[in-house]
């Protein structure tokens, strides 16, 4: 996976993006491959999951098929994408492969991958907004939280998480705790010792972005 093989290159926040949204996403990817999307597991997924899949295969494997994959999904649920448009981010790849210390080249164009990813907003959004026009604020809130855990920018996470505070006290706290979250990445050394914090503490902060404060 390309995750893997930058994980040492390649700067902390963008790793971390990455990280949130593979919490909730790895058991899933290991059991569907790049060029499964037919595969009878897959097919049993619901639309959000196939979704949340479909992007991190194209994420972690930049494949024409795993475009194609995407496209067919978006295109079968009616939301536009221009999917053909990720196509530049694959030859960049390729070239950077050809370069010798490209590695602030990479991070830029991982960051851009990632923005692209969000701009594909996960269906939980979409939940959300309908149970907030039904009056279910609690289903509302719920969903949102849901859609946060799927994105990967910090920016985006954070623009969520205030659009949800006037609703949702939590969010504020939540927001808060993220850029601690950020700072302590930030500062992190590479050793295993500290990665291995910094792990923990992401976890912890996914475990209590998704435990729906009931007050």
């Amino acid at each position: 996976m390309r995750l893997q093989f930058y994980i040492w290159g390649m700067n902390w926040s963008i790793i971390f993006a990455i990280a949130i949204a593979l919490i909730l996403l790895r058991v899933l990817y290991l059991r569907i491959k790049a060029n499964s999307m037919h595969s009878e597991s897959f097919k049993n997924m619901n639309s959000k999951d196939k979704l949340a899949v479909l992007k991190e295969c194209l994420l972690n494997n930049p494949t024409r098929t795993n475009i194609e994959n995407l496209a067919e999904f978006l295109k079968s649920e009616g939301i536009s994408a221009d999917t053909d448009s990720y196509k530049s981010f694959m030859d960049k790849q390729l070239q950077l492969t050809r370069q010798k210390n490209a590695i602030a080249e990479d991070n830029e164009l991982y960051a851009k991958e990632s923005a692209w990813m969000d701009s594909i907003r996960p269906l939980e959004f979409a939940e959300a907004e309908k149970s907030k026009a039904e009056g279910d604020t609690a289903r509302y809130i719920e969903h949102s939280l849901e859609g946060i855990s799927r994105l990967y920018s910090d920016e985006a996470i954070i623009a969520e998480l205030d659009k949800l505070a006037p609703l949702y006290g939590k969010a504020a706290k939540l927001a808060d705790s993220y850029r601690d979250l950020m700072d302590t990445r930030d500062e992190s050394g590479a050793d295993d010792k500290s990665l291995e914090a910094l792990r923990k503490k992401r976890d912890a902060w996914m475990e209590d972005l998704l435990t729906v404060d009931k007050n």
